[in-house]
């Protein structure tokens, strides 16, 4: 027989001399089942006896071999039976081939089933094998620390507690502080890959202690957090602790479990730790330095609320200090005119107050304290700052038209920061047509709606603004006059994006620059 024909036959259990031996001995039996059948006079269902044949050969036959064995035995049972009795049998001898060829069937069914069985167990096992290899060859070449620790004596010992009573580990840990000790004890390390070796310290190739008991810091409260996710059934623990390697260096450790729904599986659970000493390290670096830069900013924003002050107090402060002359003149006058002198000394109290409301409002955004909010009529407003402004306006010759819009609504914010920007923009168009000495001299302001807010807009009919200037236009201590500070528009936007607006700037394409206002009709910050 050819090694080819033998394949299909015969598997590869066991050595050729064994099968050769098997073979032989089935062989034998099957002649001497088939002779004492056929030779001899005794009754009964002799061929039921090729199955211990069939029996020994499905140790070496494959399914194959099996199957033309059994038609084999099969085919000499009913030889047998022809050549015993004849054509014309009784039904008592019929009833015995029938048992037997019953029996060989039956046999031939139950080792074909078998070795469909045997054959899955076997690839089952080459894929556990495999999966097995597979799972051993990622933990070991993981860059993550990986250990197999057997819980399952701590399991044991932690549901024994419950058991008892307790309902409350961490209590009970606290009244008994051998408590976790104990239980570290009872951890045993089954397998750790490299990676967990370098995080221990442990030289390459060096086994990893048993126990993790020289490794947990003292006073780390991680493993404690560990039993309770145990004790409360949990099936997942992730959290930071602290480690202590084989050369007494202390690290911080991200450390994840996940806890097998199978009691029988806590004998290898799988724990990852990843080290963050250096992150933690970082950590507490940065917020030091945010420490350090909140310190930098607060210095800062008390430098711009000074240069913030110095700027919004300029205005009132000349104001007083122009009405204070002119009142000083209307009292050189022989007769001194008491109604000039009236109203002068009535624009120097309406400057000083708010000059006083400037300070009080910064104040409050120093101390956070809410700023008094009222309804504001931007018409009247706008009325109240070009007054404010007038005696600029009548030195310079320059007109102001408003054109307040149809359905415009009042809006709820705090009056003194509405007017103190529009006194901004105000004085900043006069400044500009003054500076390229225009020959229309005008300042347009319109007010309307627009998309639930409410938008000012203040037009004046100088140069308009240079490219650079667009760009920087906002930006603080930037400025195009010789004595500017700079801060003025930076506060403006400031004021109002505070207050839930904005501040646009552009160039008007009929000339001159217009800075618009968006207000909301109520300011959601109040």
């Amino acid at each position: 027989m050819s090694a080819e024909r033998a394949g299909v036959l015969f598997n590869q259990r066991g050595g050729t001399g064994h099968r050769v031996t098997v073979a032989l001995i089935s062989a034998f039996l099957m002649a001497i089942v088939f002779v004492i059948d056929t030779f001899t006079d005794i009754e009964g269902a002799i061929a039921v006896l090729y199955v211990m044949a069939l029996l020994l050969g499905s140790e070496i036959l494959t399914r194959t071999g099996l199957l033309l064995t059994s038609i084999v035995c099969i085919f000499l049972t009913v030889l047998s039976y022809f050549l015993t009795h004849g054509p014309d049998p009784d039904l008592q001898t019929f009833i015995r081939l029938a048992v037997a060829l019953a029996a060989l069937a039956i046999t031939m069914a139950l080792l074909l089933r078998n070795d469909a069985f045997r054959a899955e167990l076997i690839e089952r096992n080459a894929e556990i094998r495999e999966s097995e290899a597979r799972y051993r060859s990622i933990f070991d070449g993981a860059r993550v620390a990986l250990w197999e620790r057997d819980y399952s004596q701590l399991r044991a010992y932690l549901m024994g507690l419950k058991a008892s009573g307790i309902s409350d580990l961490e209590e009970h840990a606290s009244r008994h502080p051998e408590v976790i000790d104990d239980c570290i004890g009872l951890l045993r390390t089954v397998a750790a890959n490299e990676a967990a070796r370098e995080l221990l310290g442990t030289t390459s190739g060096g086994e990893v202690r048993d126990s993790m008991v020289h490794f947990i810091a003292a006073g780390d409260q991680t493993f404690l957090r560990v039993m309770n996710a145990i004790f409360n059934g949990q099936s997942y623990f992730e959290g930071k602790g602290t480690i202590t390697t084989d050369g007494g260096e202390v690290r911080q450790v991200l450390l994840s479990i996940s806890f097998p729904e199978d009691v029988a599986a806590f004998n290898r659970v799988v724990v990852g730790m990843v080290d963050i000493t250096q992150r933690e390290m970082t950590e507490a670096a940065l917020i030091e330095a945010r420490a350090e830069f909140a310190k930098a900013s607060k210095a800062a924003t008390i430098g711009a609320l000074s240069a913030s002050l110095a700027h919004e107090l300029n205005q009132p402060l000349g104001a007083i200090a122009v009405n204070a002359q002119t009142l000083l003149r209307w009292l050189d006058r022989e007769p001194p005119d008491l109604s000039a002198i009236r109203r002068s000394a009535e624009r120097i109290i309406r400057d000083g107050q708010r000059a006083s409301d400037i300070i009080h409002n910064t104040r409050n955004l120093l101390t956070q304290q809410a700023s008094k909010a009222e309804w504001i009529e931007l018409s009247t407003l706008i009325d109240e700052t070009r007054s404010l402004v007038e005696h600029d306006l009548k030195r310079d010759g320059i007109t102001v038209t408003v054109r307040p819009g149809a359905g415009v609504p009042r809006v709820k914010s705090v009056r003194v920061e509405i007017q103190q920007v529009m006194i901004n923009l105000m004085t900043n168009a006069i400044q500009a047509i003054n500076g390229a000495k225009c020959p229309v001299r005008e300042i347009i302001v319109e007010i309307e709606p627009t998309d639930g807010m409410v938008g000012v807009s203040v037009r004046d009919s100088g140069p308009g603004i240079s490219p650079e200037g667009m760009e920087k236009l906002f930006t603080p201590f930037y400025t195009t006059k010789a004595s500017g500070l700079g801060m003025g528009l930076s506060i403006c936007r400031s004021t109002l994006e505070s207050r839930g607006g904005r501040l646009d700037g552009f160039n008007h394409p009929d000339g001159g620059a217009v800075f618009r206002m968006t207000l909301p009709i109520e300011d959601p910050h109040l």
